[in-house]
C-alpha cells in the first residue's frame, strides 16, 4: 500500500483527492493536508462582495465527505514541505510521510509588494471569502456615502477574469441601489489592453469588454503599475507599450478592488529544484516535478511563464479547466507510477471561462489557452449569467458528494458542438 498526500483543499485539491480515490481504488491511502476542514467555492466571491450570497452558501464542510471517501484529513495545515525527506512538516510540529505528493496549494496573495495595498491597507479584495466579506462591509458603508471607485487588477496579477466581473457586479448592485450615478468608475490593470486577460486575448474578448466597459460608463487604464495606495487616493503609473512613461495619475477614492500579484506559499517557496523565483512549483509536461519525481502539482500554483513580454508584468492565469486537465493527468500518472509503469500523460491545458457580470456576461474557449489556437471563441450574453449561476450550483454538489466527475468538459461541448473533446492525451 503507498500513501498519496494532497497538500491544500481548493479547487484543484478537493478534485485531485476525489480523482486519486477513484482511480487508486481502496488499496492505498489518501490524505489532504489544509489547513482547516473547510472548501470554499472561490468564484463566487464576487458575490459574497455585494450581498448576493452569504458564506455558509459557498462552503463545504469536507471532514465527513473525506470520510464517506476514506480520505484522511490534517487540518493543522503545512508549516513545510521537506521533499527530499518525504514528509510534510504540520503548523503543530508533527510531520506526514507519502510516497507520492500532489501539491494543490493556491497561491499566496502578494499584497505586501505595493505599499499601503490590500486589506491591511487601503484597498479590498475578493481573492478569499473572508476579503470577500469585508468588501461587502466597505460596499454598505459606499451605498450609504456614495464617491469615486477604483477596479482592476495590479501589476503581476495573474487572474483577470474575477477583476472585469466584480467591476460589473459592483455596478449592477449600484444601480439596483440607484447610486450609480453617483460613483465614477475606473478600471486599472497591468494588462496591455483591455480583455488580453493574461491570455493575449480570446476571440474577441479586447471588443467585447471594451464594449462592455463604455456602456457601463467605467474609464480604463491599461499598462498600469500601481506605485504606491494611501487613504482614499492611488498612486498609479500608466506605461506605453515600449515600457516607457505615458502618464502619471492620482486616483482619488471612495472604494477600491484590486487583484494582487501572487507568488507560492511559503511552505513551499525557496526549495532548491522544487519552485521558481516566485516559490511556484515547477514541473514537466505531466505535471512532475523534475527534481522529485514523487511530487507532483497542480493548479494555481504551477510555474506557467508568460505569454509575451508586456510594459508591466501580466501573469498567465490558470482557469478551471485547465485544472480538471491537470488533475486527471495527474491521477494517471500516479497510478501508473504504483502500477511501475512510466507517466504518460499530459493536461491540454486548455480554458474555458464564464465571466458573470451581474445580469448578463462573457464566455470564452480557448483550446490550447497559450496561442496559437485550435479553438478561439468568445460570446457574451444574459445566458453567461445564468451558466454561472447553474455551474456554481452543480461544482458545489459535487464538493459535497465527493465526486470528481469534469464539468468543463461538458460545458465546453455544449458551447461549441464538439462530439468529443478529451481531458488527458497520451504521448504516442
Amino acid at each position: 500500500m503507498a500513501k498519496v498526500v494532497v497538500l491544500g483543499a481548493g479547487l484543484g485539491g478537493v478534485v485531485m483527492a476525489y480523482e486519486l480515490r477513484d482511480v487508486l481504488g481502496r488499496e492505498h491511502e489518501i490524505a489532504v493536508v489544509n489547513k482547516g476542514t473547510r472548501y470554499s467555492f472561490v468564484p463566487s466571491n464576487p458575490w459574497i462582495a455585494v450581498g448576493w450570497r452569504e458564506r455558509e452558501d459557498i462552503e463545504v464542510d469536507l471532514a465527513p465527505v473525506f470520510a464517506r471517501r476514506g480520505i484522511a484529513l490534517h487540518a493543522e495545515g503545512a508549516a513545510r514541505v521537506h521533499p527530499a525527506e518525504n514528509r510534510i512538516e504540520l503548523t503543530d510540529g508533527t510531520m506526514v510521510d507519502y510516497d507520492h505528493l500532489v501539491i494543490a496549494t493556491g497561491p499566496e496573495l502578494a499584497f505586501d509588494e505595493i505599499e499601503g495595498f490590500g486589506p491591511s491597507g487601503h484597498t479590498h479584495s475578493i481573492c478569499h471569502v473572508d476579503h470577500a466579506l469585508d468588501t461587502k462591509a466597505a460596499f454598505q458603508r459606499l451605498i450609504a456615502n456614495p464617491g469615486p471607485v477604483v477596479l482592476g487588477a495590479a501589476q503581476g496579477a495573474s487572474c483577470y477574469g474575477p477583476a472585469y466581473e466584480f467591476t460589473f457586479i459592483l455596478d449592477k448592485a449600484l444601480r439596483d441601489a440607484k447610486v450609480r450615478d453617483r460613483v465614477p468608475m475606473t478600471f486599472v490593470t497591468a494588462e496591455p489592453y483591455i480583455g488580453h486577460l493574461g491570455l493575449d486575448g480570446v476571440g474577441d474578448t479586447k471588443s467585447l469588454l471594451e464594449s462592455e466597459l463604455r456602456q457601463h460608463h467605467v474609464k480604463w487604464i491599461c499598462n498600469a503599475k500601481v506605485d504606491k495606495v494611501e487613504a482614499g487616493q492611488m498612486q498609479v503609473t500608466e506605461h506605453n507599450d515600449d515600457g516607457s512613461v505615458r502618464q502619471s495619475h492620482e486616483l482619488p477614492f471612495a472604494f477600491s478592488m484590486l487583484l494582487p500579484a501572487f507568488r507560492g506559499v511559503e511552505a513551499v517557496r525557496g526549495i532548491e529544484g522544487l519552485t521558481n523565483p516566485r516559490g511556484f512549483i515547477i514541473v514537466d509536461k505531466h505535471q512532475r516535478n523534475p527534481t522529485f519525481p514523487n511530487v507532483f502539482a497542480v493548479g494555481v500554483c504551477v510555474a506557467i511563464p508568460p505569454v509575451g513580454k508586456t510594459a508591466v508584468p501580466v501573469g498567465v492565469p490558470k482557469t478551471g479547466f485547465m485544472i480538471e486537465s491537470m488533475v486527471t493527468a495527474t491521477a494517471h500518472n500516479v497510478a501508473g507510477l504504483l502500477a511501475g509503469k512510466t507517466p504518460d500523460a499530459q493536461a491540454t491545458w486548455n480554458a474555458v471561462c464564464l465571466a458573470d457580470f451581474g445580469d448578463g456576461g462573457v464566455a470564452f474557449v480557448a483550446q490550447p489557452q497559450i496561442p496559437p489556437r485550435n479553438v478561439n471563441w468568445s460570446s457574451s450574453g444574459r445566458w453567461v449569467h445564468a451558466a454561472k449561476i447553474g455551474f456554481e450550483k452543480y461544482f458545489l454538489r459535487k464538493i459535497r458528494l465527493g465526486q470528481a466527475e469534469p464539468f468543463y468538459e461538458r460545458l465546453a461541448l455544449q458551447a461549441l458542438g464538439i462530439d468529443k473533446l478529451k481531458a488527458i492525451k497520451l504521448d504516442a
